[in-house]
């Protein structure tokens, strides 16, 4: 298992000088950069972890409007078919996506939509190594009526599309709000997981004992499914960020 770091949280440092505090930590990715942002960290030891699209002009790609309607379809095969060579040419293994928001669509349709809009892209994916990840995230909280907001919705989706280049990325945060029975949601659906984020819960802040998750369990039972992939801290800081990041690489270990 590997380690890393959303940047998001912690952009208030520069993006170089970030990655070069938290690579001596024994972090070895950060999530959710720009193609062009994860040029910039060559060198450092730290590579971009999973890739994010840049804002589109129509709006589409983000996490309220994206795979779970058609007429948005054509647009987002554009952005993708855009991306998907850019994170490759960047050293990228992972890029990011979304199911949007419900809006009144029933959790059937939402799956067979994405799955329509989502297969067209796996071969290019699978042509250039990359695996599209899409992120399970609450709908009770932080992102109200988001569609692929449970594990097992996520988990129909991958078997549906059948394909190696499209797995989940499972926020421990965002699960624990949703459905808890983390661990054995973990072990259960572990093979449709790619990439993990973390938070404390509530507060979304350190994943110290001032939240109800404990993650040293949490992560014993990732490594007893033979996880190799990204374990990817996205909390964000209430002390010093370096500092709180080293407590978090330490928990995890």
């Amino acid at each position: 298992m590997k380690h890393s770091v959303s940047y998001w949280p912690f952009a208030d440092i520069p993006l170089v000088d970030f990655a070069e505090k938290i690579a001596p930590l024994g972090y070895e990715g950060i999530d959710l950069l720009h193609p062009e942002q994860a040029k910039e960290i060559r060198g450092t030891g730290v590579c971009c972890s999973v890739t994010a699209a840049p804002e589109h002009a129509s709006g589409l790609g983000c996490i309220e409007r994206a795979f779970n309607r058609i007429e948005h379809h054509a647009t987002l095969h554009e952005i993708y078919r855009a991306l998907i060579p850019a994170a490759a040419e960047a050293g990228v293994q992972q890029v990011i996506c979304f199911s949007g928001n419900r809006e009144g669509l029933d959790d059937a349709t939402g799956l067979d939509n994405c799955a329509r809009g989502l297969e067209p892209l796996l071969p290019l994916a699978e042509e250039h190594g990359i695996v599209l990840l899409m992120e399970l995230l609450n709908s009770k909280v932080d992102h109200p009526d988001y569609q692929c907001d449970h594990t097992a919705w996520g988990a129909a989706l991958c078997e549906k599309l059948g394909h190696p280049h499209f797995k989940l990325l499972y926020d421990i945060y965002h699960m624990q709000i949703m459905e808890g029975d983390v661990i054995r949601n973990i072990r259960d659906y572990h093979q449709h997981i790619a990439h993990y984020h973390t938070a404390g819960n509530p507060g979304r802040n350190e994943i110290d004992e001032s939240q109800e998750l404990f993650y040293p369990a949490i992560v014993k039972a990732v490594r007893e499914t033979g996880f190799e992939g990204f374990f990817g801290q996205e909390f964000i800081p209430t002390r010093e960020p370096v500092e709180s990041l080293a407590d978090a690489i330490a928990r995890c270990s």
